[in-house]
């Protein structure tokens, strides 16, 4: 059985409102599928976001559904041809998985993006030279060429901080991310001096979950919630495992991974005490170097 791609976000937000303006009109399915000399199972997957819609069938629709305003057909039309915009990371297609392909493309339209991580630093936060240990540790196969195209990779999708329309972005860290080494102490204490100098509350906020928390609701393990302007949008959970990765966007789920990330913001340090004890533990790095 064919299988279609998960819906990116511009997909899915135009389709949305071409099922809206479908419904709106009383118009069935099998009538919009025969306007464009297709399926009914095409409009279902248009609708879903899952497949793209070109900009006639865009047009042949709008006129079934009587839709006059232009400014509307207009803004539809920009968002069918930027939901087939190649984003930046396309340039290296031959060395990313398709599923993390997927996560950059989530992640650049997101308006808020929310992590815990009781592991390692988030790559959007990662110096080089801590991101180079950490990829060329778990890509053994690679090469060096490979391993610093993957380092270029991880630096470029920081430039999203940048933009005119960054995302808010809130990092929970467990203190053990500050203790565990990576790359000696040298590149350790240049990665927490990263994290003080991006530090800039309420846009970009890190804040640590001390050990003498003891439990807290992040135990089970990281994830990253993304959530995006328009209403119509649904909330993403990101959830990886050792070969894939899992995307949640159900009410439900979604919801308690919200509650997850309340419970683990109130159980850490505010933001300055978090750079306090980063500063403390990156001044016990420094003597060692």
């Amino acid at each position: 059985m064919p299988t279609h791609p998960r819906p990116t976000v511009r997909r899915r937000r135009l389709g949305g409102e071409m099922k809206r303006l479908r419904e709106a009109a009383g118009v069935k399915m099998e009538q919009a599928a025969e306007r464009i000399g297709g399926e009914k199972s095409k409009i279902s997957r248009q609708e879903n976001g899952r497949q793209g819609i070109s900009k006639l069938e865009i047009e042949a629709l709008l006129d079934l559904y009587g839709v006059k305003d232009q400014r509307l057909k207009a803004a539809l039309t920009t968002l069918a041809r930027e939901g087939r915009r190649k984003g930046w990371w396309a340039q290296y297609s031959d060395i990313l998985e398709e599923r993390f392909q997927e996560r950059l493309a989530i992640e650049s339209d997101a308006a808020r993006i929310l992590v815990f991580q009781p592991l390692l630093v988030p790559g959007l936060l990662q110096t080089e030279e801590y991101g180079t240990e950490l990829i060329g540790s778990a890509e053994k196969d690679a090469t060096e060429e490979e391993v610093q195209s993957l380092v270029s990779v991880r630096m470029d999708r920081q430039v999203i901080f940048a933009r005119d329309d960054a995302p808010q972005y809130v990092c929970i860290l467990d203190e053990a991310v500050l203790r565990r080494e990576i790359g000696g102490p040298a590149v350790m204490a240049d990665q927490l001096q990263k994290l003080i100098d991006v530090n800039n509350p309420p846009k970009l906020t890190i804040q640590i979950i001390p050990f003498s928390q003891g439990w807290h609701a992040g135990l089970d393990g990281h994830f990253s919630l993304y959530s995006y302007p328009d209403p119509m949008d649904l909330d993403v959970v990101n959830l990886d495992y050792l070969d894939g990765s899992l995307y949640l966007e159900e009410d439900g789920p979604v919801e308690r991974y919200q509650l997850a990330f309340d419970e683990l913001r109130a159980s850490a340090l505010p933001s300055r005490q978090s750079m306090d004890l980063i500063s403390h533990v990156a001044r016990d790095f420094k003597k060692r170097t």
